[in-house]
């Protein structure tokens, strides 16, 4: 990566603390300061993207495994973001589909896949599941 060398275990300690534990990135940035670690947010963010682009074939194994299940569990949950260009902030949806087939007796281990959509319109539904 740009911009420095992170190895796995800071990537994986800055992602989980972003989307575990919601830390914004100025706070994730300050959480270093005192060991005199100086990593600056764009630093942070750009890790984070790349990451992202680096997990996605992952995620995709994932939501190939999901769908391939006998019956998919869906729910969404709705999540506040900023609107763009606005200090306001609208509603959007993180999805959650599903893969359980222990009850059936399979040895398929239980799954679940994540996907985010800014609103709550049945296409998103549809794309996601297509």
């Amino acid at each position: 990566m740009e911009r420095g060398h992170p190895g796995p275990g800071l990537l994986a300690h800055v992602l989980v603390n972003k989307y575990v534990g919601h830390l914004p990135l100025y706070r994730l940035s300050g959480i270093f300061e005192p060991d005199g670690i100086d990593i600056d947010r764009s630093t942070l963010a750009d890790w984070i993207g790349k990451s992202t682009a680096l997990l996605e074939p992952l995620a995709d194994a994932i939501g190939r495994h999901v769908s391939a299940g006998q019956a998919i569990f869906a729910d969404d949950t709705p999540v506040k973001v900023l609107a763009p260009g606005t200090s306001e902030t609208t509603t959007a949806r993180i999805w959650a589909y599903g893969r359980d087939e222990r009850p059936c007796g399979s040895r398929v281990p239980p799954v679940s896949r994540y996907q985010f959509s800014p609103d709550r319109k049945g296409q998103h539904l549809k794309d996601h599941l297509a």
